[in-house]
């Protein structure tokens, strides 16, 4: 193990329920007092930063690899150094979606609020090297396959990215499987056949021979085809994204791959991919034994479970749209993916128990369509009959939203175009048996550090702390009321915002815990934001009101 030097003593009282939490208004003040505390001695890049970037960058910033720069030595990091701050300090590298603070997944891909405040330190203090000889070596990237024998491998014929590229392309292409008869697929591995181009690769099996047809139709290796692969019928089977590597299913577990189908792979190419070649391959390990079949469908879908729609977004408005579905036998979860297009700006999904408790499944706040795919459970989850499951989406059709492909803003309806928008929950599941939730498929909280390497101890707290201004609500899903429970005792306001931005409650807070009544409240998510009397901003937390 290499040890690096502890050397910063930071605010104990900092590191309470929300210091790890994915949103900034959440960690303002845990990472305002890091900063604080690590400007007491200069960071460098040997002693904290090179085994945070090895250990959470390199393995995309790397030569051949998706990302657009190299992170693998002291001289690369200072360069992109002002690039790498940013990055880090708005959350979004590495890339990863879902709110750990409402439910936790297989192999995620986060900072601590530790290591963020220590590369904004190191950043505004020079990026100084430090003694070269205390970092840590740079990695090596194996080109070695997890699965190393397997009994299935397709591969896409070798295709060249048109030498013009008004925007990102997404394309498909079917293989035959030519078994020999049924099998379980129980481990996929997707191997780009060139990681600088290959953003994202969706798997399909289709039964149809619609994929085979459009496929063969298209002069081309492939067809075109942007929200999934233009066929009712095919089912989602594997997806794979920068960084991710083979997955297994549990023992005894496995999907089921009928003799007559065809492997679909939906690849993402970026705009700056244009007049490469790719030759992106798969392979599976299957079984011919009597399993366990894994199921994967949207059971959350825009056509059987919404509530209030049709998917009809306005030009110039905001609207959330709600799904919902009742389990009708006792089934266990294993993984969630939710999908939708570009103007959606958040999802959301979760279970109630018939004695109502909330089951989390997943939060993403900030949806990005370009960076979709699975999400593990990281301990089988078991349902029981009359359980309700929940999804909620919003879709932002205004000038304000970025990723909007329409300008002016247009109309925006169910479909599979880029300019259409879909909701879907996709859940990976089994039927239930008696120990499944005991199952542990991961506890890793944080990435393993490359050669397990450190960064920063927390060893002590200052004399005179300053106060943390933390508060907390539930229940969330919320009914009737909520409750507001402070960790301080200063009175202050607490408003109450919709999707819109209206203010739809605005009430004073004396006591430490108060409960508030929504009783005039519609379905939705609201922000509740609180603030101390004073006008200061303590902080705001995403509420979902239930009816």
């Amino acid at each position: 193990m290499l040890k690096l030097v502890n050397r910063i003593t930071v605010l104990a009282s900092i590191f309470h329920k929300n210091s790890t939490s994915f949103h900034a208004e959440k960690v303002f003040f845990p990472t305002f007092m890091l900063l604080f505390a690590l400007n007491l001695q200069a960071q460098t890049w040997a002693d904290d930063i090179a085994c945070i970037v090895y250990s959470h960058c390199s393995n995309c910033h790397s030569p051949g690899n998706i990302a657009p720069i190299s992170l693998m030595n002291y001289a690369e990091a200072y360069d992109a150094r002002y690039d790498i701050q940013g990055a880090v300090t708005n959350r979004e590298m590495p890339p990863w979606k879902s709110d750990p603070t409402f439910a936790h997944h297989v192999g995620e891909r986060l900072l601590t609020d530790e290591e963020i405040a220590l590369i904004d330190a190191w950043v505004n203090n020079g990026a100084p090297e430090g003694i070269a000889g205390n970092a840590p070596p740079s990695p090596v990237f194996s080109s070695t396959e997890e699965i190393q024998n397997p009994d299935l491998t397709v591969k896409i014929p070798t295709y060249t990215i048109p030498s013009v590229l008004q925007n990102d392309l997404y394309r498909v292409f079917a293989i035959p499987a030519s078994l020999p008869g049924n099998r379980f697929i129980t481990g996929i591995e997707v191997i780009p056949g060139n990681r600088s181009v290959v953003h994202h690769v969706l798997v399909y099996q289709d039964s149809t021979g619609q994929a085979l047809a459009q496929d063969a139709a298209d002069p081309l290796p492939g067809y075109t085809a942007f929200g999934g692969i233009g066929v009712f019928g095919a089912k989602l089977i594997g997806a794979w994204v920068p960084g991710s590597g083979a997955e297994f299913f549990p023992t005894n577990m496995g999907i089921h791959l009928p003799q007559n189908t065809a492997i679909v792979l939906q690849i993402h190419y970026p705009v700056d991919g244009a007049g490469q070649m790719d030759s992106t391959r798969i392979n599976f390990q299957l079984s011919d034994g009597s399993l366990r079949e894994v199921a994967i469908a949207p059971v959350l879908n825009h056509s059987t479970s919404m509530t209030n729609g049709p998917l009809t977004v306005p030009a110039n408005q905001v609207k959330t749209f709600q799904e919902q579905y009742t389990v009708p036998v006792q089934v266990t979860l294993l993984a969630i993916g939710p999908h939708a297009h570009l103007i959606c700006t958040s999802m959301k999904a979760f279970g109630v128990t018939f004695q109502g408790d909330t089951i989390p499944f997943i939060d993403i706040p900030e949806w990005d369509f370009h960076w979709q795919g699975s999400y593990k459970f990281q301990k089988p989850i078991k349902i029981s009959p009359l359980t309700k499951l929940y999804g909620f989406a919003t879709y932002d059709n205004t000038e304000n939203n970025p990723d909007n492909p329409n300008s002016p803003p247009q109309t925006v309806n169910l479909g599979e175009a880029t300019t259409d928008e879909m909701m879907l929950f996709y859940f990976s599941y089994t039927g239930y048996q008696p120990g499944d939730e005991n199952m542990v498929i991961d506890t890793t909280s944080h990435t393993p550090h490359h050669l397990d390497c450190e960064t920063i101890t927390v060893i002590s707290a200052l004399e005179n702390p300053v106060q943390v201004f933390d508060f907390q609500v539930f229940p969330n899903p919320a009914g009737d009321y909520l409750t507001i429970e402070k960790s301080f005792e200063a009175a202050t306001r607490l408003r109450l915002t919709n999707f819109s931005g209206h203010v739809v409650l605005d009430e004073k807070l004396t006591f430490p815990s108060e409960k508030i009544s929504l009783a005039a409240l519609p379905t939705g998510i609201y922000a509740a934001s609180l603030f101390l009397e004073n006008g200061q901003f303590v902080g705001s937390r995403r509420v979902l009101v239930v009816r």
